[in-house]
């Protein structure tokens, strides 16, 4: 089946170097405003475990449509208009959680991503001017004005939806993970070959391991519980590789930060401490057994 015009040309967008400078004057304009990582934090939606977007949106999509329904039925131009300004004034933290996931995308995503919010930029924009005719009185062409900011929505949707479901933006990278890991104790090689203090990465088959050995342990011929933490190398943002980031400590714990984005997680617990990740990393539970470091996702009996 041959693909729909604007499916081809969404997919265009992934390539529009001439999109960056734009892309990259939003990035730098919220970064510059939002420079408090618990706002940031709270945005994007790590209190949540999810990004926050995806809900915000609910609301004025939400108004918009009913006041078009209302619109199509008459007598109903009071709670229509009313409808409307709850829209645009919803959009606007809306599109503020929006920016605030933005500003943290690679640049492929970034190029669909202002493409999106110039869509929903001129969406509301339609909207507000329908409520400010309205509120003249003239609702003929309130109602023609409303119809075509929904119009516009509509196509800001299906770039948001390519953005999630087409580029992965806001998907847990290490959804699969459980899948691809078997259950039991794997070896990772020697305790003594991963430096004290360092980030290291390791592979489990085809997994990557991040892994900080924190201090030394006995290697006996028994089990122990080293003082080693590993967690899933992949940042569950958008796939930087976390063994080349660096350590920091936050709230008292000692966490790992993503080269790539910041990414904030506790090295023991793979809680997100900062966003733009929403996702924790996996944990993997941890042995010595005769001085081989061993790794276990589901903590099986020993």
């Amino acid at each position: 089946m041959p693909r729909l015009p604007l499916v081809s040309t969404v997919d265009k967008l992934e390539g529009a170097a001439w999109l960056d400078p734009a892309a990259g004057t939003v990035s730098r304009l919220v970064r510059k405003a939002l420079p408090w990582r618990r706002v940031t934090d709270a945005l994007h939606g790590v209190p949540l475990g999810h990004p926050l977007h995806p809900l915000m949106v609910i609301v004025p999509l939400g108004a918009w449509v009913s006041a078009a329904v209302l619109d199509l039925l008459p007598g109903n131009e009071r709670a229509a208009k009313t409808l409307v300004g709850l829209g645009v004034v919803t959009a606007v933290p809306t599109a503020l959680t929006g920016v605030t996931d933005f500003s943290q995308l690679d640049t492929p995503q970034q190029r669909t991503g202002v493409v999106h919010q110039g869509a929903n930029a001129v969406a509301t924009g339609l909207f507000l001017a329908s409520w400010f005719v309205r509120s003249q009185g003239n609702h003929g062409r309130g109602k023609i004005l409303s119809f075509a900011g929904l119009g516009i929505s509509g196509i800001g949707g299906f770039l948001g939806g390519h953005l999630s479901y087409r580029q992965g933006a806001g998907v847990n990278r290490n959804e699969d993970l459980p899948e691809e890991v078997q259950e039991g104790w794997h070896p990772l090689g020697p305790v003594d070959s991963f430096p004290l203090g360092q980030l290291r990465r390791a592979m489990l088959g085809s997994v990557p391991l991040m892994v900080l050995r924190q201090a030394e342990q006995d290697a006996g011929g028994s089990p122990s519980s080293p003082d080693v933490s590993v967690l899933a190398d992949t940042c569950s943002h958008l796939g930087g590789p976390l063994h080349e980031g660096h350590l920091q400590q936050v709230r008292g714990e000692l966490c790992v930060v993503c080269p790539w984005h910041g990414s904030t997680f506790s090295v023991r617990r793979g809680e997100v401490m900062h966003g733009p990740a929403t996702a924790p990393q996996p944990v993997f539970s941890t042995r010595v057994l005769n001085g081989q470091l061993e790794v276990s996702l589901t903590g099986a009996p020993e």
